[in-house]
């Protein structure tokens, strides 16, 4: 089925994120990584995750808190932040069109370019 709305409101919002986490805890490559860090707080990480995409595309600004430090420890490299983006451009791609779902896409490659750096600056700081 061919999406004919775009993101525009919170309901939204949840609909992308559920599926779109939905596939993640699925995943061979990163379901392994969500889940064991996450357990049994998905309810409580995807209320935060409504928040800070709410925040991001409908200006709401009801997220608190700072998205890099948890995960910052994790195993995670190049690999998986590319299953990531594929995974969120095909849930916003079979959900929604318009330019809030494209905005929602472009924000989802600036965050994972930002945290692959920011990744990368700790530990060749700590490999020195």
């Amino acid at each position: 089925m061919i999406p004919t709305k775009d993101i525009e409101n919170i309901n939204d919002i949840k609909k992308m994120v559920d599926i779109f986490y939905g596939k993640v805890r699925r995943d061979n490559l990163i379901g392994p990584i969500f889940n064991d860090k996450i357990q049994d707080h998905w309810p409580e990480h995807l209320s935060k995750l409504y928040s800070f995409w709410q925040g991001i595309l409908l200006g709401k600004q009801t997220y608190t808190g700072f998205p890099f430090p948890p995960h910052a420890q994790l195993p995670i490299n190049k690999d998986h932040f590319d299953r990531w983006l594929a995974l969120f451009t095909e849930t916003v791609d079979n959900l929604f069109v318009g330019p809030i779902a494209s905005e929602a896409k472009t924000r989802a490659y600036t965050i994972a370019d930002i945290f692959q750096d920011k990744l990368a600056y700790i530990r060749n700081k700590s490999n020195k």
